[in-house]
């Protein structure tokens, strides 16, 4: 499994912009979301998602408003902005081709003497 240490810097709020793209969620919904999606290989703290939602919002990329939770716990729900999701479409463009560039390098095979 994989901490949000070991993640690339960067990464963390591609991903928090990604599952935000699916609808609005609070911190903990988003959290839960991302560490589902990566089937069990993404462990998030709490202590890196929530500063990283007050980043993001600050940006400008996400906003929030207060709510109510599944369990009626009063929360804050995030949501993608206009900005949020052109942000996105450029760092999924960066990421498919920084992936690319990886993969090449890495299937570079030995030249035969």
């Amino acid at each position: 499994m994989l901490g949000t240490r070991e993640l690339f810097p960067g990464t963390l709020d591609m991903l928090i912009l990604k599952a935000l793209s699916l609808g609005p969620a609070h911190g903990y919904g988003v959290l839960l979301g991302i560490e589902e999606a990566s089937r069990g290989l993404l462990t998030l703290e709490q202590g890196s998602v929530y500063p990283a939602l007050a980043r993001l919002e600050r940006s400008g990329v996400i906003r929030s408003e207060w709510g109510r939770s599944e369990n009626n716990r009063r929360a804050k729900f995030y949501r993608l902005t206009q900005r949020g999701q052109s942000r996105l479409a450029h760092e999924l463009s960066r990421w498919d081709e920084m992936v690319r560039a990886v993969f090449n390098v890495l299937d570079v095979k030995p030249e035969s003497a």
